[in-house]
């Protein structure tokens, strides 16, 4: 008797296997376990599992020694450590027995067996063809679960399956997909078959049909197939109807869930149903309130929107029928928000691509028109939805508490009520919140708001204490929110205002008080100007000289005046208004320069310590005025005169404070560059002139004090507003050279040293990007070399672990290739002369093989899932790059074989903790075949209407793909040690 089929080793492996799953005593299960392991590396582990699933014994061992002597076989058969037999044909016979035998057994030992034979399928020669020669003999259930679970061998199995090499899987790929149409005549006839023809109940056989189809379109079973052959295809209309049924519902929605994110040609055939699917379906579900029905129809009619949602803006009737269904979905009242929630990116898309339409196109006008009353409702539903309704059942010991879901469902609104505040105007979107408030439409008493309003100044320090000023700040923030109706009576304004200014001296109703100011101010606009009123306003300006004000509170106040003197109709009086406004805080930088004349003051710690606070607060108070007044330039509402009075308060006194020893301290010079960036944007053309001057004392600056970086953000400022005229060339690349040679740059070599300074790199990264999107063609060309050492330097700060340095950097190698395609897009012939173009893209031929390898370590470690997004972009945009030259005349320079070596050199030259044996050349197949893809999608949105109709708004199947698989990539590599990398480039 074989040593396998002794009843002494069956009797043990029973026992073993019974203590594994039922023992009570954590010992017993231990010494199971390791008995077990010690059993599957033993030579018998092969005979004695084939014994146990393929002999006929009556009565069969248990479904426990029965499952496990499945899963140990697959095991074996899936590790390296195990080589097949050299009879494999034998142990497929067997195991297709042991399928046909146990073919209704409980659904866990079949699907067992049906694995043990995918994982033999593909590492047997000829195993694919051999298995779908031996199917015939198998019971329809055995067949339906061997069928579902054959394409699941496609993807890399993430549990273990290490021993399979791309070109293997490659192959099984190929063999298993030319058995296609097959599989699919045998789905289509097993959904023809009547109720129990097979032994499993209808229900039971539909949802294994759907199951088995999931898996085969994940395969990609439909490539290739006509757009109208494939909506009319009979299994999708099988899928479609098996939504009626409850037994089916789900699978049916993960069917079409994923046709419809793989094939571009569906939405549009599913959008035609959505009638159907609203009348049929969604509406009996939301009077029956099942939630369960609800949740899938709204995931489906999302995925369809999100994957057309320029077809859905058409506005045709069916687009209508998904959005109505979708606010019905969004208004369904349940203990949870995630159906609302779940509906949230659909919204934004359709959104973002109305928003994103040409705004003098008549197709734009035409599509916000049709949609104004969609999105007016939407903003109905979700006001409605973010409230609490029932405060009581969300009581724990008489006090009120916010669900976390409704939380969460809060947090994301933001930015689709953006989005929805541009598409019904400001107005309509405001008067519609406070409709909300204020819901049975009657006035609002607000008397006994100004009641407190008016007793509450007149109390003496005395009178209230601390807790009473709490009173303060919520008053505050109430005079804030209902600002509007507040100061619609002109009466009120002056008690308001005396309100504001008494809350705003105490530090902690300061901020509420601040804030309601400025809403006043805003809404006011009217009469706030009048002189009682403004008497007032620079009373508590004036009340700032002080300092003792947090600085956020200061410039709301201050940005509150501005508005208010912006109003006044009177030019004279307005300049010179304003003009007061800004010496008010002259005064506290003048203090500051003269130190300088006064040793014996700076030799006071306190006292300069004081000084600089003051001065800090009072260059705030500058930016915040010509902050605001940038948009009145903008508007008209300010004239040229009133900018050159107080750009001649302003510039003398900042160039005498640029040129001080006070730059030293951290926040005077980050006040002072913010102060400077901020008149900029509002005085542009008087500081144009000023440009040489400006950038060389900002370069001088950072040289003296090298971890300052508002020096370079203000450098970049600088550049984005004036760098594009073609006489500041010379000044542009002298900046460049002076930064660069910095200590402080110059030692970022490596990520530990990036994670030291992720501010400076920040600030680095948005100069030189500034420096390529502004700056003239002569600029770059002779700035070549310095360009680039930060893109070297770029693509090693990509891999450091400070989150916000590593996205800084990649955005700056993105920006990078956006300026070089569109160099190249513009001239195809690659032009003969040094061009921004060529040298960019020269730039990149000699440099891609360092940031290839830094893009791969950036995406190991804790941190990587984090810039996954937008190393998918600068990816995607890497490959249209070399995609596009390989078309053109840039061939020369750069290619698609360039992307090929440089990610075969970088993936075979990873360290073998990173990737599992023969997982190389899987990776190097599969990306650049995404990459491909990826770079088809994107050149296709960069040209034509695509471009103008959607910038930067990047669809198709490619580029999520990327996104997807550079994602898998991090995931499955979270728990590896993060790599120290040095300079890659070299």
């Amino acid at each position: 008797m074989d040593v396998a089929e002794s009843p002494d080793i069956q009797a043990q492996l029973a026992a073993a296997v019974h203590a594994l799953n039922h023992a009570s005593h954590p010992s017993a299960r231990l010494a199971a376990n390791q008995w077990l392991l010690g059993l599957q590396r033993s030579p018998q582990a092969w005979a004695l599992s084939v014994s146990l699933l393929a002999s006929a014994d009556h009565p069969a061992p248990s479904v426990d020694l029965l499952f496990f002597a499945a899963q140990m076989l697959r095991r074996m058969i899936q590790s390296p450590d195990y080589p097949l037999l050299d009879n494999a044909a034998q142990l497929l016979d067997a195991l297709l027995v042991a399928a046909r035998r146990f073919c209704l057994a409980p659904p866990r030992l079949l699907t067992q067996i049906c694995l043990a034979l995918a994982a033999l399928a593909l590492r047997a020669e000829g195993g694919v063809d051999g298995l779908f020669a031996r199917m015939p003999h198998l019971p329809d259930p055995a067949l339906l679960e061997l069928l579902t679970v054959l394409p699941e061998e496609v993807a890399q199995d993430e549990s273990g399956d290490t021993g399979v090499d791309s070109a293997t899987r490659c192959r099984f790929t190929r063999e298993l997909l030319t058995h296609a149409p097959a599989v699919l005549e045998f789905l289509l006839a097993q959904s023809e078959k009547p109720a129990a023809a097979d032994g499993l109940p209808l229900h039971e056989r539909s949802r294994r049909i759907l199951r088995c189809l999931l898996s085969w379109v994940r395969a990609g079973c439909f490539a290739g197939a006509p757009a109208s052959a494939l909506a009319a295809h009979p299994l999708l209309t099988f899928a479609f109807n098996s939504l009626q049924a409850f037994f089916s519902f789900e699978v049916a929605i993960e069917v079409m869930t994923e046709l419809v994110s793989q094939y571009q040609e569906l939405p549009q055939a599913f959008l035609s149903k959505m009638p159907y699917i609203r009348e049929v379906l969604l509406l009996p579900a939301l009077a029956n309130r099942s939630e369960k029905i609800i949740a899938g129809l709204t995931s489906l009619m999302c995925e369809v929107g999100q994957a057309a949602p320029g077809l859905v803006a058409e506005g045709s009737n069916e687009a209508l029928s998904l959005a109505d269904a979708l606010l019905r979905c969004i208004a369904f009242s349940s203990e949870d928000w995630e159906i609302a929630d779940s509906t949230l990116q659909f919204w934004c898309s359709l959104a973002h691509c109305i928003l994103g339409i040409d705004e003098q196109t008549s197709k734009r006008n035409a599509a916000q028109e049709l949609f104004l009353p969609v999105f007016s409702s939407l903003l109905d539903a979700l006001l409605f939805r973010a409230q609490i309704i029932d405060i009581d059942e969300h009581c724990t010991g008489g006090v009120s508490s916010i669900p976390d879901g409704l939380v969460q469902f809060r947090l994301n609104l933001e930015e689709l009520l953006v989005d929805i505040c541009l598409l019904l105007g400001a107005p309509t979107y405001i008067n519609k919140v406070a409709d909300t408030i204020l819901q049975d439409g009657s006035p609002f008493d607000f008397s006994v708001v100004m009641h407190f309003v008016n007793i509450l100044p007149s109390r003496t320090p005395a009178e209230l204490n601390g807790c009473q000023f709490l009173i303060y700040k919520s008053f505050g923030d109430v005079i804030g929110s209902y600002s509007k109706w507040l100061s619609s009576s002109k009466s009120n304004i002056k008690p308001l205002l005396l309100f504001c200014a008494s809350g705003i001296s105490k530090s902690i109703s300061s901020n509420s008080c601040s804030v309601a100011l400025r809403k006043l101010c805003e809404d006011a606009s009217s009469f706030i100007h009048e002189p009682p009123i403004l008497e007032i306003l620079f009373w508590i300006s004036e009340g700032m000289g002080e300092g003792n004000l947090r600085i956020e509170d200061e410039e709301e106040i201050i940005s509150a005046i501005t508005h208010a003197l912006c109003s006044i109709l009177d030019k004279e009086l307005r300049k010179t208004s304003l003009a007061r406004l800004l010496c008010s805080s002259y005064s506290a930088i003048e203090k500051i320069i003269d130190i300088d004349r006064d040793e014996l003051l700076r030799q006071n710690p306190s006292a300069y310590a004081q000084a600089l606070n003051t001065a800090v607060h009072g260059l705030h108070r500058m930016g915040a005025l010509f902050s605001h007044l940038a948009t009145s330039v903008t508007s008209g509402l300010i004239d040229d005169d009133t900018i050159s009075v107080l750009f001649g308060i302003f510039w003398p006194l900042l160039e005498i404070l640029s040129q001080s020893s006070h730059m030293e301290n951290t926040s005077l010079s980050t006040a002072a560059c913010r102060s400077l960036s901020s008149a900029i944007h509002s005085c542009g053309q008087h500081f144009q002139i000023l440009l040489p001057k400006i950038l060389e004392r900002l370069s001088t600056n950072f040289l003296l004090y090298q971890r300052h970086d508002c020096f370079l953000r203000t450098a970049a400022n600088m550049i984005e507003e004036f760098g594009h005229k073609e006489e500041h060339s010379v000044v542009c690349v002298k900046t460049i050279e002076t930064f660069s040679s910095a200590a402080s740059l110059s030692n970022l070599n490596s990520s530990y040293t990036c994670d030291q300074e992720p501010d400076l790199i920040e600030a680095y990264a948005n100069f030189a990007s500034a420096f390529i999107r502004c700056c003239p063609k002569e600029a770059i060309v002779a700035s070549r070399s310095l360009l680039e050492l930060s893109f070297q330097k770029a693509a090693i700060c990509s891999t450091a672990m400070h989150r916000g340095a590593a996205l800084a950097a990649i955005s700056y190698i993105s920006c990078f290739f956006d300026a070089s395609l569109t160099d190249v897009l513009e001239s195809p012939e690659c032009p003969s002369d040094e061009s921004r173009g060529v040298v960019l893209v020269q730039i990149l031929a000699r440099c891609g093989e360092g940031l290839m390898s830094n893009v791969f370590y950036a995406l190991l470690g804790v941190s990587a899932l984090s810039r996954v997004h937008k190393s998918a972009t600068m990816l995607q945009q890497l490959a249209a790059l070399c995609s596009l030259c390989e078309r053109t005349m840039w061939k020369g320079i750069l290619c698609w074989d360039s992307l090929c070596g440089w990610l075969h050199t970088t993936v075979s030259s990873l360290s073998s903790e990173y990737l599992r044996q023969g997982e190389a050349e899987m990776i190097i197949s599969l990306w650049l075949k995404v990459l491909q893809d990826a770079a088809s999608d994107y050149l296709h949105n960069r040209t034509g209407d695509n471009y103008r109709n959607h910038p930067g708004y990047m669809q198709g199947k490619g580029g999520r793909t990327l996104k997807r698989v550079i994602r898998d990539f991090a995931e499955s590599r979270r728990n590896v040690p993060t790599p120290y990398t040095d300079s890659r480039w070299s």
